[in-house]
C-alpha cells in the first residue's frame, strides 16, 4: 500500500513499524484545529491497529513542555502537528534515552535529524499550502492500518485540519491535500463541490450568511443587516419558510445561482477588485456522514468550532467531538464556540479602536491581557483589510502568556511570501535574539518572548522582514 502521498509512503510505513514495536505510546499534539484533527487521526489509527497509548495536549512546544512529556516514562512519543520546529530539543532527550520519537507534523524542521521525521517539507511539498499536520497524521494512519483494515474513512478529519489551517485560501485544497480529497470521496465520507464559498452555508439564516461575510466584502451587504435583508428581498425569490430566513442549505441550485449572479452583479457595480469577486465561489467541503444543518456537516465550520476548545483549555472537548461524541461533548463544544465569536468580536472592535503601530516592513498590536494569546493570532488575521489595516505589510500581535512571558503571532499573505517572506524565519530568529523562541510557516507563524521585549522583537523582526523581501 503506498498510501495517498507516494513520497511520504516509505517513511510513513518506518514510522509505523517504530509504533507497532512500542510497548507505550504517549500522543502529545497542538491545540488548534488541525493539531486536535491530527491527533484525532492519529488516535484512531492506533487503537484499530491495537496500540495503547495516552494523549497530551499543547498550546506551544518549548523546552519546558518537551522535559514534562519525557517525564511521562512512555517508550515512544509520537507528536502531531508540532515537533519538527523543536527537533533540536527533542533529539537531546532522545540522544539521553528518554524517549523514541516519532513526529508528524508539517512546520518548518529545526536543524537537526530524527529517524522517524514525517514532514512533507522533507519530500517537496509545501506544508503551508499542500500538506497540513493532519494530513502527516493521515499518511501515517494509512500506514498503520491492519491486515484487511481501511483507514480511508479518517480522510474526513484530514481534510478539516487542512481547512481550519487555512489551506484552502486559493479557492480550494491543492496538492498532496487533494488527493486526501480523492480517497475521502472514495470511502464515502466526503463530497465536495463548487459553490458559494462564504462561511456558515449550514447554519446561518441568509441575511446573516452575507452580513457576516468577511472574505469578500460587498458595499451595502457586508457587516450592513438592513442591507443584506434589502439585498435577499429583491431577488424575487421565496426565501423564508414559516416565517424565519432559510439557511443556503435549505436553497435549490436555481436559487443558488440567482444568489450568485444577484452577488457578483452587486460586487461589479460597486468596483469590487475582480479577484475578490472570483473568490465568491470556490471548492467547499462536505462531510456526508453528518447531519445537515449542522456545524459538523461544512469542513469549515466544523474546524471553527474545534478551534473554539482547545483554545479554551478544553482539548478533550474537541478530541471527543472529533472522535463520535454527537452528545454532551458536542453541545459543551457549541457553548465554547458561542463564547469564542463573542471573544473574537470583542477582539477585532478592540484592534478597530486601538489601530495598530505601523514601521517600515511590519505593522504590530499589543494587546496585553485584552485578548486571549489562544486567538490573538486569529484576530490579527482577521483584522487586515478592515480598518485601514493595510494587506502590503505583514501584522504582528502581542498578547500577555503569563507574568513572565508574552506571546507572538504574526500573519502574512501569498502574496508576500511569493515574494520572499519567511514568518517562520523572522519569528525564529527575532525570538531568539530577545530570549525566547518560535517558529511555524512562511505566512504564519507564533513565538514566545520574555516580557518587556516587545519593543526590542519589532525591531528585529523589522529588520528581517526587510532583508527577506528586499
Amino acid at each position: 500500500m503506498d498510501g495517498p502521498i507516494p513520497e511520504l509512503a516509505e517513511r510513513a510505513a518506518a514510522c509505523a513499524d517504530c509504533l507497532r514495536e512500542a510497548d507505550s505510546v504517549l500522543l502529545a499534539s497542538h491545540i488548534d484545529a488541525d493539531g486536535l484533527t491530527s491527533a484525532a487521526v492519529a488516535a484512531s489509527a492506533l487503537e484499530r491497529a491495537g496500540i495503547p497509548f495516552d494523549a497530551v495536549f499543547s498550546k506551544q512546544l518549548d523546552e519546558a513542555e518537551i522535559a514534562s512529556i519525557a517525564a511521562c516514562d512512555h517508550e515512544t512519543v509520537l507528536f502531531t502537528d508540532f515537533g519538527s520546529g523543536q527537533l533540536d530539543v527533542i533529539a537531546e532527550h532522545e540522544d539521553a534515552g528518554a524517549f523514541t520519537p516519532v513526529v508528524a507534523d508539517h512546520h518548518r524542521p529545526a536543524d537537526a535529524e530524527t529517524e522517524h521525521h514525517l514532514n512533507p517539507l522533507l519530500f517537496g511539498l509545501d506544508g503551508a499550502t499542500e500538506l497540513s499536520g493532519a494530513g502527516a497524521s493521515y499518511a501515517l494512519a494509512r500506514a498503520l492500518e491492519p491486515e484487511g483494515g481501511d483507514n480511508r474513512d479518517l480522510a474526513a478529519l484530514a481534510v478539516v485540519g487542512a481547512v481550519g489551517d487555512m489551506q484552502n485560501s486559493d479557492g480550494g485544497l491543492t496538492g498532496a491535500n487533494e488527493r486526501i480529497v480523492e480517497e475521502g470521496i472514495e470511502a464515502g465520507v466526503l463530497e465536495s463541490a463548487r459553490d458559494l464559498a462564504l462561511y456558515g452555508r449550514q447554519t446561518r439564516p441568509l441575511p446573516k450568511l452575507l452580513e457576516y461575510a468577511s472574505d469578500v466584502r460587498i458595499p451595502g451587504v457586508s457587516n450592513d443587516e438592513a442591507g443584506s435583508i434589502a439585498f435577499l428581498a429583491d431577488l424575487d425569490l421565496d426565501l423564508k419558510e414559516g416565517g424565519e430566513w432559510r439557511r443556503w442549505v435549505d436553497l435549490a441550485a436555481d436559487e443558488r445561482r440567482t444568489v450568485v449572479s444577484a452577488l457578483v452583479k452587486r460586487a461589479v457595480s460597486s468596483g469590487v477588485p475582480a479577484g475578490r469577486i472570483d473568490s465568491l465561489v470556490g471548492t467547499t467541503y462536505t462531510l456526508t456522514d453528518e447531519r445537515e444543518g449542522t456545524e459538523l456537516r461544512d469542513v469549515s465550520e466544523f474546524s471553527t468550532l474545534l478551534n473554539a476548545t482547545a483554545r479554551y483549555d478544553r482539548a478533550d472537548v474537541g478530541l471527543a467531538v472529533c472522535l463520535g461524541d454527537r452528545a454532551d461533548a458536542l453541545e459543551s463544544a457549541r457553548r465554547l464556540l458561542r463564547n469564542h465569536r463573542r471573544n473574537l468580536s470583542e477582539g477585532l472592535r478592540w484592534v478597530k479602536n486601538e489601530g495598530v503601530t505601523v514601521e517600515e516592513h511590519v505593522q504590530w498590536f499589543d494587546a496585553g491581557a485584552r485578548i486571549r494569546e489562544t486567538i490573538v493570532g486569529i484576530i490579527a488575521g482577521m483584522a487586515v483589510g478592515a480598518n485601514g489595516i493595510s494587506p502590503r505589510l505583514p501584522i504582528i500581535a502581542f498578547a500577555e502568556k503569563s507574568d513572565e512571558e508574552v506571546k507572538v503571532s504574526a500573519r502574512g499573505s501569498h502574496v508576500l511570501t511569493r515574494r520572499g517572506l519567511d514568518l517562520s524565519a523572522v519569528m525564529r530568529e527575532a525570538s531568539r535574539a530577545v530570549g525566547g523562541d518560535g517558529g511555524g510557516h512562511d505566512v504564519a507563524a507564533g513565538a514566545t518572548i520574555p516580557r518587556g521585549k516587545q519593543r526590542a522583537f519589532v525591531e528585529h523582526a523589522d529588520r528581517i522582514v526587510g532583508e527577506q523581501l528586499g
